[in-house]
């Protein structure tokens, strides 16, 4: 029995560390670590759970050639036009890409708009060439193109950060 115990034990300890990494989408969000350039900036692999009012953090994001770190979305390779309602979501909606090329539902101000997941706002990784050398996104963040801000009935001037919710579609 003590070898049983013993067994299950190590098991257990191996199997830990990697437990986080199963489910990211759907957990209470820790820091999972911290990315020092200049600065420290904490890193997400989870979001908050996806419900039917999914609370965020709207950005402005440009998928154009050569804008945003220049390198094409990560779910079809492709760069978009800022007049495609396209997003990129946080790692942990992102989800290993399981929403790539699929519609969420964004809505504020009273007014919703459908737009295309295209791309990983990365949540783990930040301050380096890949990214343009911005710090890690949070773990609750949409970045949206200029034809989801539009839809929205955002003025110009106030484009930027907006408070949202989102869902599947």
């Amino acid at each position: 029995m003590k070898t049983f115990g013993l067994v299950a034990s190590l098991l257990l300890i191996a199997i830990l560390p990697f437990a986080d990494c199963l489910n990211v989408e759907g957990q209470v969000c820790h820091s999972s670590g911290k990315i020092r350039e200049g600065e420290v900036y904490k890193t997400y692999r989870c979001s908050p759970p996806v419900s039917s009012h999914t609370k965020a953090f709207l950005a402005l994001h440009v998928f154009e050639t050569n804008a945003d770190g220049g390198t094409p979305c990560e779910c079809d390779k492709k760069f978009y036009k800022d007049d495609t309602p396209v997003v990129t979501l946080s790692t942990g909606w992102y989800n290993k890409g399981s929403r790539c090329l699929n519609n969420i539902t964004i809505t504020a101000s009273g007014r919703s708009v459908a737009a295309m997941v295209v791309d990983e706002c990365d949540s783990t990784m930040g301050c380096d060439d890949d990214h343009d050398y911005k710090p890690p996104c949070a773990y609750n963040v949409v970045g949206a193109s200029k034809a989801v801000w539009k839809a929205l009935g955002v003025p110009n001037d106030q484009w930027g950060q907006l408070d949202i919710t989102w869902t599947d579609a």
